[in-house]
């Protein structure tokens, strides 16, 4: 196995922990831990180590899935992961061996790396300026030997959601084909109206997510993986040689937070990333720059004029403003740049006067 640096990260590594401000954050800002009992009891292996059979029964009722499709993680991360050394090579509940995968991209660098470190992929790359989902695209990349689909819906860096009938045609092209759809789901419940997961589409579907983007509590490290019981069991027989079972202080804080607690947070991070995306719909309109209006907390806006692409428009913030953004050709798009906007308002309303400046300054 042979994986790529996630640039990304190295990115981050490089600027995030010396800069004032962190724009290129791609989740909702953190809740504070005295929300919660933190009191898990004694802390030792969460057993059995797929995670607690009665709450993964809970959170597989969300999928029309039983307990035993639910497999618990360390974040969304390691589920999708998992889900790829499960479905590349090897065949769980697939006729056949299949080491190809077909990737929607711009997205994380993780659901194409990691799938190319252990298989075959091809990339079908949505268009700006709308982003949109070309199915028969994917349809002309499945081969015989191809295993999955691979989405991630709403979409990171561009914040597209794509529609339930595009997402649906898809599911129905990979089952087709004997293959599975496997979306990443970590952003979709900050849309108003989430569209019903993959998982829940029938045999085919599998579903990645987690409580860190949308929830806005990344450092519980909790995700899970539904779908398939064979493709659960596949991952769940890899996961013993990764982190064995999930945390245990995140399974139990991951109760409270998708019991009782969960409309309230859910709403309160709804409303503060839709007031914080009209803070940044109006930077982008001011700047004369683009981007398509995105659900989530992450946009893919334009580069500015006077720049020769994102590497040096991002460096240049970071080096200028002490404000971290996301280089557009960390996605394969050196025209954009990432920006994140789930962060406290008053943060994100300086870190956007200081990139504002910025241009400004090199604009004269």
């Amino acid at each position: 196995m042979d994986i790529a640096p996630f640039g990304l990260e190295r990115w981050f590594a490089e600027y995030e922990h010396e800069a004032d401000i962190m724009l290129a954050e791609s989740g909702i800002r953190s809740l504070d831990a005295d929300r919660f009992d933190l009191d898990p009891g004694k802390l030792g292996y969460v057993i059995p180590t797929n995670g607690d059979p009665e709450f993964r029964a809970e959170v597989g009722d969300r999928y029309d899935r039983s307990a035993d499709e639910v497999l618990f993680t360390c974040g969304t991360q390691e589920a999708n992961f998992l889900a790829f050394l499960a479905l590349l090579g090897g065949n769980a509940g697939r006729d056949g061996e299949g080491d190809h995968a077909v990737v929607v991209t711009p997205t994380y660098q993780a659901l194409h790396a990691v799938p190319e470190a252990v298989g075959d992929v091809t990339r079908v790359g949505l268009e700006p300026p709308e982003w949109e989902l070309d199915v028969e695209a994917v349809s002309d990349a499945i081969r015989p030997e191809t295993s999955v689909v691979v989405l991630n819906n709403p979409n990171n860096p561009t914040g597209r959601y794509h529609p339930e009938e595009k997402v649906r045609a898809l599911y129905d092209l990979a089952a087709d084909n004997d293959a599975y759809l496997l979306c990443d789901e970590v952003y979709r419940l900050l849309a108003d109206e989430p569209l019903a997961p993959v998982a829940s589409m029938g045999e085919y579907g599998v579903s990645t997510t987690s409580l860190t983007k949308a929830y806005g509590l990344a450092g519980l490290r909790f995700g899970w993986l539904a779908g398939p019981e064979a493709v659960v069991e596949a991952a769940w027989r890899w996961k013993d040689y990764t982190t064995i079972s999930p945390s245990l202080f995140g399974q139990h804080v991951a109760r409270q937070a998708l019991g009782d607690a969960e409309d309230g947070i859910l709403s309160e991070n709804r409303d503060l990333a839709a007031r914080n995306r009209e803070r940044v719909r109006a930077f982008v309109d001011e700047r004369d720059l683009s981007w398509y209006d995105p659900v989530g907390v992450n946009g893919f806006v334009s580069v500015p004029d006077g720049f020769a692409g994102s590497r040096e428009f991002c460096r240049t913030v970071v080096e200028e403003e002490s404000v971290v953004l996301a280089p557009g050709d960390l996605f394969g798009y050196d025209d954009y740049f990432r920006i994140g906007f789930g962060l406290p308002t008053d943060e994100l309303e300086d870190g956007l006067a200081r990139v504002g400046d910025c241009i400004e300054r090199h604009s004269r």
